[in-house]
């Protein structure tokens, strides 16, 4: 299982290394949604993502000739530029395999940080059979997207931080897909503070942990489509689910266009740019997925990586 003690190890490892993200804060976002937000803004994390944590911990926690082996990774994009830009401080290659239509910024990042980039299309092929293909034929090791306690270790010190900067939250919101993030922080916040409400948000096209959350098993579903490019897992994860259905009391369903508008909000307002994806958990607080009056409330921006024109697509749309 993934302990706190894990977290404190990967907050060692990351230090001096990942940013210490600020957490911020807006009058009138509270004002909308009836409580005190703190931000937790990961999307200004290196490459835009929370996922340089677990990225970098896993790879700082390999033995040397692991390292020299090679590293791969499969990745819509987030976890893509963390396994690339962290193999090359380590200055070891690493193999990204990438869906056909991954975000274009995120693919020309990946390569800018030194990956080789193969692709494969996520509706008719399925990526860990190509991962696990390409490992046994380079002899490299697998670094997985987050259904590894190394992964979610270094992607729970996000909620380490944000509880050592605001100690007294009541909830804490995460984005949910595979879970690594929200496994990891659901360990470190009941650590801290062991009444906190915790939640999961995913996308109500990607209800995958939702359903699994209601049936008490992991339930697979087809690929989702949805803007939120970073949460289209089509299950929870072998040793995420466990934790997070011991830990995290609900999972909550946001719409793309209940994304797009927090997007909207939070670029024009608070003037940060979020990705869908990372938008999610402000989304749910926003709209009133859970009655939240009067609590202070914690949410875990997870991204920032979003490309441009479809930005402007989305801008527009709303």
């Amino acid at each position: 299982m993934l302990t706190f003690n894990d977290i404190l190890q990967a907050r060692e490892r990351l230090h001096g290394v990942a940013h210490r993200t600020p957490v911020l804060t807006s009058r009138q976002f509270n004002e909308q949604a009836g409580c005190e937000v703190f931000f937790k803004a990961e999307n200004l994390q290196r490459v835009g993502a929370f996922k340089f944590r677990g990225a970098y911990n896993k790879l700082a926690s390999l033995s040397e000739t692991e390292r020299q082996r090679g590293v791969l990774a499969f990745s819509s994009g987030n976890h893509a530029q963390a396994v690339a830009l962290s193999a090359k401080l380590f200055g070891i290659p690493a193999v990204i395999v990438m869906p056909e239509d991954a975000p274009q910024i995120k693919v020309a990042a990946t390569r800018a940080y030194g990956a080789e980039v193969i692709f494969y299309d996520r509706y008719t092929q399925s990526r860990e059979e190509t991962g696990e293909r390409l490992c046994q034929e380079r002899g490299l090791v697998l670094v997985p997207p987050f259904d590894d306690y190394a992964i979610m270790a270094g992607q729970g010190t996000s909620a380490l931080e944000l509880l050592e900067d605001v100690p007294e939250l009541d909830s804490l919101l995460v984005p949910t897909s595979g879970s690594g993030l929200l496994a990891g922080c659901a360990v470190a916040a009941r650590h801290l503070r062991p009444n906190i409400r915790i939640f999961g948000v995913e996308p109500e096209a990607g209800n995958d942990t939702w359903l699994s959350f209601r049936e008490g098993r992991r339930v697979e579903i087809p690929v989702p489509k949805t803007i939120a490019d970073g949460l289209q897992v089509s299950a929870p994860g072998q040793l995420t689910f466990p934790i997070i259905r011991a830990l995290v009391e609900d999972i909550l369903l946001v719409s793309d266009g209940e994304m797009i508008e927090t997007i909207r909000f939070m670029l024009e307002r608070m003037k940060i740019l979020v990705e869908p994806s990372g938008a999610i958990a402000a989304a749910a607080v926003r709209q009133r997925k859970r009655d939240f009056s009067g609590q202070r409330v914690g949410v875990i921006v997870s991204g920032g990586n979003v490309d441009l024109a479809k930005l402007a697509a989305y801008l527009q749309q709303s």
